[in-house]
């Protein structure tokens, strides 16, 4: 009886050892399949696609944009040096060419070392793990994300090598200042690659990893240097380095490169340009993911040059309207020290040089030498009298030269004032104070495009003042009358009518009668008058367009007929809708710069229109050609007739309203322009090879003020850009192509010059085109409206506009 009740106690105690063993071998198998079940597929790692960097070229291969999400530029092992890769082994993980995929001692000696240190200074993770937790996990800090982290560890060592995992590693890892792997950062802060790093450099990427944002040379070089000190140390440690060597890398100082550098600032409007065109062909995957290498027609030089002459227009016409006063007063301590090490930390990022702007304030203005001492972060700077006596009251239309004059600038300005000051000349001993001028920032916008006659290529393009501020580009998106600058491609239609530089054409008054409907009231007679409200009589056609004579024009295109000039414009480039009234001959219809450069450039490449290009070729990551662009022509007109417009409006630059350009000391055909109230101002115009239209007005299209022309506005920033564009160029002259001749006229008269022509003048003319007759002396000023018709090339008779027009002069 015992022993059988002995037997079943026994097999109950069996039964429930054996319920518990399944309970436990269940429990085991659910973790398993919780912690394990769900790990990825290793062979991802096989095909390994990271996100890579767009990146973008001027046209002599210097970086100029880039694209990405991840700043990564992946770099083989082959080219990755060994004390690169030692670096990164006694930062990170010593024994990785010994253990498994964890290594149980450096966990201990990473606990025992934080245990001293009473923080952590050292982590346990292997090289491998971080892979791992890169590749397939979360950066989330549980026990399951570990257990996952090990397990997948240790996989991947069976399923690849130490160099193929190492590879991964030093391609994959994040390292700072927006870049991921030792290519990236090697170019981020050394403006190398990494095959070219020594071994301070590459023990300060090395320390990185810890803690990238706090590590960053870029955000603490003292921490950096603390951190690449102990890394140092850690290959003298491990047998990686010399003594000697680690002594050397330990005094070598750093060149580190700034966050930015100015090339990949060097034209804003320019790349966005070219990212949009990207995107839309290539889709945002590719464009951000992709590692395209995209080649551009961006000149950096030239670049550099449109974006200096854009800023010095509009501050230039800015500083005409007058001063608008302080930013703002500070008064209180704490705020003028808030202040203070703002601009510091502003002036650390980008060190004074000429040409840019800082914020600053006032300190003490003295009036006995008329002087602002002002405090820009930690430097002191003096402006002097000369730099900023421009500034007056102001007043941006009521008087010709801009804003009221007040007895001494120096009433302006009071202590703690906050000003705009630029950046004049910098002092060789850091102690002295720096020479700055008054600035403010421009209210208008301008734009700037610049494009190789013969190929068509986009060399330098500025679509406003400040991209930051407004990403609008100016220069190819928007539309703006551009007044007399229009006018060469009237007269290029014109010379292909009959008309010659020396046909003459009576300034004289005109009036056309309104056309009549039944739906509105009568519009009232359209009367187009001249810039300065005057005529002039009798005048050539080479003197009309220089001095942009408005009736001459309108008188012209209702000769050669409103249809016909505008399939003219289109075929040189104008693409925009244009009036179907005499306006046109004003410049009455919206346009885009691309369109009206298009166009000059078509003049400047004798008769062959070029379509302009911004990308040449764009590779895959492997270097596979996508696409390649070479230049696309077409012959749109005669070259004799382009040579004509040319040689026109070179007068228009020697004798006329573009004289400002003579200062380049170069042959210049060029334009003016300049649209009704005085809302733009243009200059069109081109050199041998280069042309170049710059713009400046208000995005509101207000009033740009007295005198505001084109001449006077936009033509220094044209010059501007073309004299530093043109630096180390010499001069050439525009070729004559066949079909032209110089004959010797009485500029007076338009015909062959005699014996009672004073100061006769060569005149260029289609062969068999010049006049037979001889004058005789000067002609009279008839007052007959009828002359033009009456002695134009074509005899049309002229049609009344439809509705009156505003004048547009220039």
């Amino acid at each position: 009886m015992a022993k059988t009740i002995f037997n079943r106690h026994l097999g109950t105690k069996k039964r429930k050892i054996a319920a518990t063993a399944s309970l436990a071998v269940m429990a085991a198998a659910g973790i398993y399949f919780y912690i394990f079940a769900g790990l990825p597929n290793l062979s991802t790692l096989d095909d390994y696609k990271p996100n890579l960097v767009t990146k973008v070229y001027s046209r002599d291969g210097r970086v100029v944009a880039e694209f990405y999400v991840e700043r990564r530029i992946v770099v083989p092992m082959e080219k990755i040096p060994s004390h690169v890769v030692h670096a990164f082994l006694a930062a990170e993980d010593a024994h990785f060419y010994e253990h498994g995929g964890l290594d149980y001692l450096g966990i201990m000696r990473a606990m025992y070392k934080n245990v001293m240190a009473g923080r952590i200074v050292q982590g346990g993770s292997t090289i491998t793990q971080q892979v791992a937790k890169s590749f397939f996990l979360t950066p989330e800090r549980t026990f399951s994300r570990k257990m996952k982290e090990a397990i997948l560890a240790y996989r991947i060592e069976k399923h690849l090598t130490k160099d193929e995992i190492l590879y991964l590693y030093l391609n994959q890892i994040y390292l700072g200042s927006g870049s991921y792997g030792v290519e990236a950062a090697s170019e981020i802060y050394f403006d190398k690659n990494v095959e070219k790093l020594d071994l301070a450099e590459a023990a300060l990427l090395a320390g990185l990893p810890k803690s990238p944002s706090v590590y960053s040379p870029h955000a603490n070089i003292d921490l950096a240097r603390q951190r690449q000190e102990l890394v140092i140390t850690r290959m003298l440690e491990e047998g990686f380095i010399t003594p000697v060597d680690a002594d050397n890398a330990l005094k070598k100082s750093l060149a580190i490169k700034p966050k930015m550098s100015d090339e990949l600032w060097a034209g804003p409007y320019f790349t966005e340009h070219v990212r949009q065109y990207l995107e839309e062909k290539y889709g945002q995957e590719l464009l951000y993911k992709g590692g395209l290498r995209v080649h551009t027609t961006m000149d950096v030089e030239m670049q550099k040059a449109a974006n200096s002459a854009v800023d010095f227009g509009l501050r230039a016409y800015d500083k005409r309207k007058g001063y608008r006063g302080a930013i703002r007063n500070i008064q209180e301590q704490s705020e003028a020290e808030e202040f203070g090490n703002e601009a510091a930390s502003n002036l650390k990022k980008f060190p004074p040089s000429p040409g840019r702007y800082y914020k600053a304030i006032v300190r003490s203005p003295n009036p006995k030498d008329r002087s602002l001492v002002v405090r820009l972060g930690n430097r002191k700077g003096i402006i002097s009298y000369p730099d900023l006596v421009w500034a007056k009251l102001y007043n941006p239309t009521d008087d010709p030269d801009g804003g009221t004059i007040v007895p001494d600038a120096m009433s302006l300005f009071k202590e703690g004032d906050v000003i705009w000051v630029g950046v004049k000349k910098i002092p060789d001993n850091e102690d002295e104070p720096l020479m700055l001028k008054l600035e403010q920032e421009p209210l208008a916008e301008g734009a700037l495009l610049a494009v190789e006659t013969d190929t068509g290529f986009v060399r330098a393009l500025v679509g406003g003042m400040d991209f930051a501020k407004s990403k609008f580009n100016r220069a190819v998106q928007a539309k703006r009358q551009p007044g007399s600058a229009f006018k060469p491609i009237i007269y290029a239609a014109a010379l292909d009518k009959g008309y010659t530089p020396a046909t003459i054409v009576m300034d004289s008054p005109i009036v056309f009668e309104a056309g009549k409907t039944e739906s509105k009231e009568d519009s009232p007679d359209w009367k187009p008058r001249n810039f300065d409200e005057k005529f002039s009589g009798p005048t050539t056609v080479r003197d009309a367009l220089a001095k942009s004579r408005n009736v001459i024009t309108v008188k012209i295109l209702k000769d050669i007929g409103v249809n016909y000039a505008g399939e003219y414009a289109m075929r040189l480039g104008i693409t925009s809708p244009l009036a179907k009234d005499l306006s046109l001959a004003l410049g009455s219809s919206a346009v885009s710069m691309a369109e009206m450069l298009k166009a000059f450039s078509t003049f400047a490449n004798y008769g062959i229109k070029t379509e302009q290009i911004f990308v040449t070729k764009v590779t895959d990551d492997k270097g596979s050609v996508l696409e390649e662009n070479h230049p696309v022509s077409e012959s749109v007109m005669n070259a004799d007739t382009a040579y004509l417009v040319t040689n026109l409006l070179q007068g228009v630059v020697e004798n006329g309203t573009g004289k400002r350009a003579k200062a380049l000391g170069r042959p210049v055909a060029a334009k003016t322009g300049t649209t009704n109230n005085l809302n733009d101002a243009w200059f069109v115009g081109y050199v041998p090879g280069l042309a170049a239209a710059s713009w400046i007005g208000f995005d509101s299209e207000k009033n740009l003020g007295k005198h505001e022309t084109g001449s006077r506005a936009a033509s220094p920033v044209w010059i501007k850009f073309m004299e530093q564009a043109l630096a180390n160029t010499p001069a050439r002259n525009f070729s004559v192509p066949p079909g032209i001749e110089f004959v010797k006229i009485d500029s007076k008269t338009g015909l062959l010059a005699g014996r009672g022509t004073k100061e006769p003048i060569f005149e260029v003319f289609k062969e068999g085109t010049a006049p037979t007759a001889v004058s005789a002396g000067q002609i009279e000023s008839p007052t007959d409206e009828f002359f033009l018709m009456d002695s134009s090339p074509t005899g049309k008779i002229a049609i009344p506009l439809d509705e009156g027009e505003e004048d547009l002069s220039d």
